[in-house]
């Protein structure tokens, strides 16, 4: 399918300059708001549209329309004329010395907000030829737009009082109305003083807003010309490449296009990898860190992995397909900046949803501990969506940012853990929107936190436990299920909760198909983890202490009764068995009995106490110890 970016004729203006033409005759006086710091598209060549300054647009806009001359004011460098390439400046200059302003011979004014207001004036009272002042960063004019100073409120009663004032006359064959119009540019509307934009009738407010695909995609056609390899190409190749740069551009301003054009052209980036330097000018990587990922690593994951998650080989498997979807790139181009990967970890308690990610981590990093981490249950306060992205201005820690943002900005290349989702208050998860969908955070400070390069993992004991209608709390999946039925009944669960609980169903839509559900621990798999643990055990006093220590059949036969009776619990709760049954009593054993660097001790007996406690009888190797 053709897209709809490529077909669009690049002389069509702007809406927000559009709608100035249109009530040019009807008002004296316009605030330009929104996007006024990004690049506009003119056609200075017909069928040839270029970046320029939204100031550069307006001129070309005003003089089009009939304007004799466009004056340009900012609370910096003062006046001066904005000419048309080719113009005169003396026309300007004369103009200016009209209104009392004594520009140099580059036509340059002094600055001032009391000569900024008597100007308004004289330009509401001007006969002759139309002309129009741009008031650029009208933002900063004032200090506090609800505390005027005396000089400021003298500056806009003068404004408000010319905006009344001013009268259109005919001029030009056929007679045309024409104001002399005054263009106030802000960055919202509400910088400038309530009284002098509300209820005005004599004031029309134009919003700018953010570039449209098919705006960005007639910039990308002019962009793209000036890449390597962009005259070699064939005509499907550029279009691919047009609608990459439409794609990975999404959200972003036209400023933001051309900045990776000219990243594109000094890090010698071609045509045919443009959105390579996209993601390089989102996260500021060079090379793409997951085409550097050792492949037989990821090849060979599924022992690895299994070795770490034992009893969960289906979901073990169904990571390691989305992991290799990210590492080869299958479906890109991801439209929006999608995340790498995202998984979702639904089971009981205990079972190795958490270890799969840190066992993930290791995989693609080497370092289990490289991953970003955030315990949900501490964000079950409406606000605390702030300690993510940051305060918004004028509250505490604003300058601080936000935990999240924070972090994703200094290590784009990661795996994101959100422990216990369903524990976070609903609010939190509209985050989620934003990130599963375009990849992007808007942080409190409005910066934008790109998630393109990271893999995101929530884990959830949600499906495990219901509600029945009268509140209560009952199992709705037990050990004694069949894998099938819990997965099929933990699926359900999860999605009445998401659709009529949470009333979120467009979060699941995201994460799609990437639900993994867990097993409960069965036992033979509860017996491979606890061997392993006591072995790690024993294994550790070898090599931290220098004591050698081993166990009797009889004694880890007893250890194996106490340690998997309940397996409600998990592999956690198998961990916390062996260290009540076997590490607090070994330590106080050892402890007691002097055990020195060198010794050979076995367990031959280990007593259980019905009350609770357990006394290990440890052996050296000459006799009883």
């Amino acid at each position: 399918m053709t897209n709809p970016v490529l077909a669009l004729p690049a002389t069509e203006k702007a809406r927000w300059l559009r709608d100035l033409r249109r009530f040019l005759p009807l008002k004296p006086q316009f605030v330009v708001s929104g996007n006024v710091r990004d690049h506009q598209l003119s056609d200075v060549t017909p069928g040839a549209p270029v970046p320029v300054s939204l100031a550069a647009a307006l001129r070309s806009e005003l003089r089009e329309a009939g304007f004799a001359n466009v004056l340009y004011f900012d609370p910096v460098n003062g006046f001066r004329p904005l000419l048309a390439p080719g113009e005169e400046l003396q026309t300007a200059l004369s103009a200016m010395a009209a209104l009392g302003l004594q520009p140099d011979a580059q036509g340059h004014a002094p600055a001032g907000i009391e000569l900024l207001a008597t100007t308004l004036a004289r330009i509401a009272a001007r006969s002759g030829e139309p002309i129009a002042l741009l008031i650029d960063f009208a933002s900063r004019l004032i200090i506090r737009n609800d505390a005027l100073s005396a000089a400021e409120h003298q500056a806009f009663m003068q404004a408000l009082v010319a905006s009344h004032v001013a009268r259109s006359r005919p001029i030009g064959m056929p007679p045309r109305p024409f104001f002399n119009s005054v263009v106030w540019v802000v960055d919202k509307e509400g910088d400038l003083p309530d009284w002098f934009l509300i209820d005005n009738p004599r004031i029309r407010h134009i919003p700018v807003g953010k570039p449209d695909n098919l705006a960005r995609g007639v910039l990308a056609r002019v962009l793209l010309r000036s890449l390597a390899g962009h005259a070699d190409a064939r005509a499907d190749e550029k279009e691919a490449a047009v609608g990459a740069f439409v794609d990975g551009t999404d959200g972003m301003l036209l400023v933001d296009m051309s900045a990776i054009a000219q990243l594109a052209r000094s890090e010698g980036i071609g045509l045919a990898a443009i959105g390579d330097a996209v993601r390089r000018y989102k996260v500021g990587v060079s090379e793409d860190p997951w085409r550097r990922i050792d492949r037989t690593k990821v090849r060979n994951g599924t022992a690895t992995l299994q070795a770490r998650v034992k009893g969960q080989d289906h979901a073990v498997t169904h990571m390691l397909d989305i992991v290799k979807r990210a590492v080869t790139g299958v479906g890109a181009p991801r439209r929006g900046s999608r995340p790498r990967g995202v998984a979702f970890l639904a089971g009981p308690t205990g079972v190795g949803k958490t270890e799969l990610a840190k066992a993930l981590t290791s995989l693609l990093f080497g370092d289990e501990t490289a991953y970003i981490r955030f315990d949900m249950s501490e964000f079950s306060a409406e606000h605390s969506d702030q300690r993510l992205i940051g305060a918004p201005p004028g509250y505490v820690g604003y300058d601080v940012g936000g935990e999240l943002t924070n972090a994703i900005r200094e290590r784009p290349f990661s795996v994101v853990l959100f422990d216990e989702i369903e524990k976070a208050h609903p609010r939190i998860l509209d985050k989620f929107l934003q990130v599963l969908d375009d990849g992007v955070l808007t942080s409190g400070r409005g910066d934008r936190v790109y998630f393109s390069e990271a893999f995101i993992i929530f884990t959830s004991n949600l499906g495990i436990y219901r509600l029945e209608a009268d509140g209560s709390r009952v199992a709705n999946v037990t050990a004694e299920d069949a894998f099938f039925d819990v997965q099929s009944k933990v699926r359900a669960e999860i999605d009445r909760h998401f659709k009529l609980v949470l009333n979120r169903p467009e979060i699941l839509n995201r994460i799609g198909d990437n639900v993994l559900v867990f097993d409960f621990m069965r036992p033979d798999i509860a017996k491979l983890i606890f061997e392993g643990q006591v072995d790690d055990v024993l294994r550790g006093i070898a090599a931290d202490q220098g004591i050698a220590v081993t166990i009797t059949d009889d004694a880890r036969a007893a250890l194996r009764q106490a340690c998997l009776s309940d397996l409600s619990n998990g592999g956690r709760g198998i961990r916390n068995k062996v260290e009540s049954g076997l590490i607090s009593p070994l330590a106080r054993a050892l402890f007691d009995h002097d055990a020195e660097p060198g010794d050979a001790l076995s367990i031959t007996a280990l007593h259980v106490h019905p009350e609770g406690g357990t006394v290990i009888e440890l052996t050296r190797s000459g006799g009883p110890s």
